[in-house]
């Protein structure tokens, strides 16, 4: 494959194209395509980074690239071909076998989707190779959300770390004075992390997002720091063998990733056989490209580069104010990263852990790892200063719903729900039709125990109408105020993946410009965590939290109840029998200590926000009902619901509504010939288990 190129300048490879070629950006073209222009020789300064550079792919894309908006870009009609650990292969093999001593220099790969313009910038930080590709395999998801630039290190560049601190300083300076009110994000992969904690540790003014994968600050209890013994014994002549670096490309986790990845795809023999070995012969070759391109003062140069990163970022953790996600792999053979992730957990103020269990140590580089997914579960998306969890949220993919919901497909049969709504002409029909399509739309009803009836309720939705509820959720699923007895923040990953908000009077307005469909339980923890005989009994506030506000922009309220609680479990032990036992009464205090308070300002039972874990006796399922009464109008009563006895009204019109819905379903329901599990999979055996089972006559 032929290259042509100047000091300066980066070629990389792509599937079916020839060589690309990079060339520096100025501030002002950073969000436009610039038209391809290749530099003279010597046009990028010894010692200095390239700034910002574009990766084009060839000539004939070239000629046809215009200086457009990324924002306005079209989208192909056809979705590119994925990216391959091949494709990696193949571009790494040509930037390491340059002959190019630096400087460090930035690149940003057209190998992305569409974005729009206030996209925030995204530096990938790469690992100790310095290669720059690392990122390869999440750059057409992440290049639709943001801009895109990654730093490449030539082999033979001998940048000290503390420069390599300052080059990125620079960048993140002159970039943040471009977008003053954007984060810069750092994505930094093992010697990348360490690189991006120090960048934010100097400069905590800026507003930075961190995402560090399997961070080498724990290089001094890796199986690394013994390889640097040997390696500083080894003469600086002799080359690494292949079998090292192929062993080192075994601990990496690549070969096993590619060997899952192919499997996964259940291809015919022949042809699992034919990819096994292709996949084979690519690692193997580039295994020997790296072994003939790194001499022992190589690696013994990028190892100690590994020390001193690890040193200088551990010595100023304390000083890191950025909000950091770290991800730690659960089969990373180099470096400790369970007990890491969490040793930066406690150190920096603002640090969540996501731990990916069946990765390596390059989880970026691993078929079916998905970092864009990552950054939408966490929440860690933001185009402004500060999160804004209604304009930052970013929509939903049918592939990433597909991904959430399977784990919990079973209690599509186990639970077997029926929906029923009401259209505008006051009939009952099975199914969402009488759900409008246009919002804002408030869904006001009852919370089962413990919320069971969020994954039917919220998966029905978007099965049936593509529609996505807003659920008002609970603040402790979005943050803890001290380490203890609550479930891991990751254990609620799905609901705020599926546009899950905290409950509060600044996200309800902002739902209700946005125009959402949006979720709401008046009765909240107390109702979800009721007494016994509460089944079914609605524990609301006694003045109105929600009227004024749907009002405001003339909103539908959808009163709707819920049933079937009872079907799937019998209350043993609640509340006020756990608070009876010591043991319990102990664990519920600590627990609702480290949750934040909500309605401490209210009196009656809805104030009552202790966390407990009831004990439930499982019952053989029976089946969930669900019926969304006629919507109720606010579009034009602003004024008159200004008044508190008239918005009291309608909050106890709503009230009502909900209560007859819930009576109507618990009454049908006694007629309803597959209520019982066991009716209903007789049927499905007969018709197939993806068809309607029947339900009562409505």
């Amino acid at each position: 494959m032929s290259a042509a190129f100047s000091f300066g300048l980066l070629p990389a490879v792509f599937r079916g194209h020839s060589a690309a070629f990079l060339r520096p950006i100025t501030a002002k073209e950073s969000h436009v395509f610039p038209e391809v222009e290749r530099p003279h020789e010597g046009q990028t300064k010894p010692g200095s980074a390239s700034k910002g550079v574009r990766l084009h792919k060839n000539s004939a894309v070239a000629e046809s690239t215009t200086k457009t908006p990324l924002g306005s870009a079209q989208r192909h009609t056809e979705a590119p071909p994925r990216l391959t650990l091949e494709d990696y292969f193949a571009a790494s093999t040509e930037l390491v076998t340059i002959k190019d001593g630096g400087p460090p220099r930035w690149f940003s790969p057209l190998e992305c989707g569409a974005r729009t313009n206030d996209s925030p910038l995204l530096l990938f930080l790469p690992g100790v190779d310095g290669i720059g590709t690392g990122l390869m395999l999440q750059w057409q998801n992440l290049g639709e959300i943001f801009d895109i630039w990654c730093l490449h290190i030539p082999l033979a560049d001998r940048t000290s770390f503390t420069d390599l601190v300052k080059l990125v300083e620079e960048t993140v300076r002159s970039e943040k004075a471009t977008k003053p009110n954007s984060p810069i994000y750092l994505v930094g992969d093992s010697f990348g992390a360490c690189l991006a904690l120090a960048v934010a540790a100097c400069n905590p003014q800026i507003d930075l997002v961190l995402i560090l994968a399997n961070p080498a600050t724990c290089f001094k209890k890796s199986q690394l720091e013994p390889l640097l013994h040997l390696v500083e014994i080894m003469p600086e002549q002799v080359h690494p063998t292949p079998s090292l670096i192929y062993m080192l490309s075994l601990m990496s986790g690549i070969p096993s990733s590619m060997a899952r990845g192919t499997l996964q795809k259940r291809l015919p023999l022949e042809q699992t056989v034919g990819e096994l070995s292709q996949s084979a012969v690519s690692l193997s070759s580039y295994a020997s490209v790296l072994a003939d391109a790194f001499s022992t003062e190589t690696l013994n140069w990028k190892l100690k580069m590994l020390k001193s990163a690890a040193a200088f970022a551990n010595s100023r953790l304390h000083a890191v104010k950025a909000r950091t996600l770290v991800l730690s792999s659960g089969r990373d053979s180099f470096l400790p990263n369970k007990e890491e992730g969490e040793r930066l957990r406690q150190v920096l103020p603002n640090c969540e852990i996501r731990t990916v269990s069946n990765s390596g140590h390059v989880p970026f580089l691993e078929d079916g790892f998905d970092l864009v997914n990552v950054i939408k579960a966490t929440r860690f998306y933001q185009r402004g200063r500060c999160l804004d969890y209604v304009s930052d949220y970013l929509p939903l993919k049918p592939s990433e719903f597909k991904q959430i919901y399977e784990p919990h497909r079973w209690t599509e049969v186990a639970l077997n729900p029926v929906m029923l709504s009401t259209g505008e002409d006051g009939k009952i029909v099975r199914g969402l039709s009488g759900i409008p399509s246009e919002g804002p739309v408030l869904f006001v009803g009852y919370h089962m125990m413990l919320a069971f009836e969020l994954i039917p309720l919220v998966s029905r939705f978007w099965i049936e109408r593509k529609i996505l509820l807003r659920g008002m959720a609970h603040p402790l699923t979005f943050r803890k105020i001290k380490r203890g007895l609550l479930p891991d923040l990751s254990t609620y990953d799905g609901f705020r993946f599926m546009g899950a908000v905290p409950v509060s009077a600044t996200n309800f307005y902002k739902l209700c410009s946005s125009k959402s469909h949006i979720l709401l339980y008046p009765g909240g923890m107390r109702e979800a965590l009721h007494r016994k005989g509460e089944e079914h009994k609605l524990i609301w506030p006694e003045r109105s939290e929600f009227v004024r506000m749907a009002a405001r922009f003339g909103a539908k309220i959808i009163p709707f109840g819920s049933v079937g609680e009872d079907d799937i479990g019998e209350l043993l032990l609640d509340y006020d029998d756990l608070m009876k036992l010591p043991y319990f009464k102990s664990f519920t205090e600590k627990l609702t200590d480290e949750s934040v308070k909500l309605r401490s300002d209210i009196e009656g039972e809805t104030a009552n926000q202790d966390l407990h874990l009831p004990i439930i006796l499982p019952k053989i399922p029976g089946r969930f009902y669900f019926y969304f009464g006629k919507p109720i109008e606010t579009e034009g009563r602003k004024e008159e619901l200004r008044s508190r006895e008239k918005a009291h009204e309608l909050y106890m019109e709503v009230k009502c509504e909900v209560e007859n819905c819930i009576s109507y379903l618990k009454k049908k329901r006694e007629s309803d010939p597959y209520r019982s599990i066991w009716a209903r999979l007789a049927y499905q055996a007969e018709h197939g288990f993806d068809c309607q089972v029947p339900t009562f006559e409505l």
